[in-house]
């Protein structure tokens, strides 16, 4: 097959890597790609919301499968674009619709979506700049800490938690009225803050049927124990030992299994992922929000532990064909640790020489190249404020841990940051 996979991240790196493991892979495209994705396959550059592009580019090298990597495309409806014209209609793709996107791509959406589906999330309200005395009035009435999302897109950094009632009331101000994530955040849902411990579940499905992968627990603040400002995600763990088989259970009959229904109910024909962010309560799960891809960096922890073909699983979910497809897991677990440039998730430089990639790592350790950049001295150079992800395998959490900070210590650049405490909460609960 000639697949063509969209984006430039941790989680296409690891796409790919996967996806070059297969027999039925005869050329792979990455459009843009990075430094880690050119030993791959061929990288391509072309822009992710450069639809004219990619539609010329999938009709002159016959691509057989698209892949969309991130959210952005699918939100401002990709898919909706190739199947408006009849010479790419047939193509089949990874990743949903326009409207099925909007289960990220609007807060306010997916939570209305939830509720008529009788989907367990924190109560809540939406807010715009209209009506911002109403929000502050809904702030008063609230516990604290409150939660605060902004509607639209926002590189998974447009979540504030408040503790005090003053910090709630002027960070509702300054998303609305100061517009503080842009457009996204010209709608703010306002939640309830849910205690408990969070998890990420992923699910592949071709809008009838599903699988559901490994699941994983990122990390989604700057500092250790989580302290700092949200980022696009500084680890990821793979399993997660709370996440039994009765907790599972629930997790698909109280969450998977609605949301498949509702979406067909909806008249939303969805194929691709669902990434699905969850806070054990008690043993109870609730949906924090949905994402309609794969997560970054969890999928450098998910990927690694499917035995299965993957391009036999991506065309499943493209073609319809996802009750033949048969899921195997290793039993290994995993554990990612994202190097950052310093100063991210804020303002942060790029084009920093990258050492150390050249030294064999330890053998159980994946590289996934995210904001990297080849120069034309044939250098690695950091391009992005997520730059790796180290992922460590093991029999035990605590082995994968250890191999995959033996390979952070191994590489190094000017001002790298990254977390110390990657998985230190998970061997605490037991592994």
């Amino acid at each position: 097959m000639n697949i063509l996979l969209l984006g430039s991240g941790g989680r296409e790196h690891a796409f790919a890597w996967k996806i070059n493991k297969s027999a039925h892979c005869k050329t792979l495209w990455i459009a843009p790609g990075n430094a880690g994705t050119h030993a791959l396959g061929q990288n391509i550059s072309i822009a992710v919301d450069d639809f004219p592009a990619i539609r010329n580019f999938c009709l002159e090298q016959e691509v057989h499968l698209l892949v969309v990597g991130p959210e952005q495309p699918l939100v401002n409806g990709l898919r909706d674009f190739l199947a408006a014209d009849p010479k790419t209609a047939r193509i089949p793709i990874v990743g949903p619709g326009k409207a099925g996107a909007q289960l990220e791509g609007s807060k306010d959406f997916s939570k209305e979506f939830m509720r008529e589906n009788g989907i367990p999330t924190a109560s809540y309200a939406t807010f715009t700049e209209d009506s911002l005395q109403e929000g502050i009035n809904y702030l008063k009435t609230q516990n604290l800490p409150i939660v605060l999302k902004a509607d639209g897109l926002a590189a998974g950094k447009g979540v504030l938690i408040c503790a005090s009632l003053p910090e709630a009331e002027a960070s509702l101000k300054e998303m609305l009225v100061g517009h503080k994530f842009g457009e996204a955040s010209s709608k703010v849902v306002v939640e309830t803050f849910l205690e408990g411990i969070e998890l990420s579940v992923f699910v592949a499905t071709d809008g009838e049927n599903y699988k559901i992968l490994p699941e994983a627990k990122d990390y989604k603040r700057i500092g250790e124990k989580d302290t700092g400002p949200n980022t696009g995600g500084m680890g990821a763990i793979s399993p997660v030992p709370f996440a039994d088989a009765d907790f599972m259970k629930k997790v698909e009959e109280k969450v998977v299994q609605p949301t498949i229904k509702g979406l067909k109910k909806a008249g939303i024909d969805f194929r691709g992922f669902l990434f699905i962010g969850l806070m054990n309560m008690k043993g109870e799960p609730y949906v924090i929000e949905y994402n309609v891809r794969m997560g970054d960096p969890e999928t450098q922890a998910v990927l690694p532990r499917i035995e299965s073909d993957f391009v036999e699983l991506l065309q499943a979910i493209a073609e319809k064909k996802l009750e033949h497809y048969k899921l195997q897991t290793a039993s290994t677990k995993t554990a990612t640790v994202v190097m950052v440039a310093g100063g991210y998730p804020e303002a942060y430089e790029k084009g920093k020489i990258i050492s150390g990639l050249e030294k064999p790592g330890p053998a159980q350790t994946i590289t996934f190249h995210a904001g990297t950049k080849a120069t034309d001295s044939g250098v690695v150079a950091t391009n992005g404020g997520r730059v790796l992800g180290i992922t460590g395998v093991g029999e035990s959490t605590e082995e994968a841990i250890e191999s995959a900070y033996e390979r952070v210590n191994q590489i190094s650049w000017e001002m790298v940051n990254f977390r110390k405490d990657i998985g230190q909460d998970i061997l605490e609960l037991g592994n």
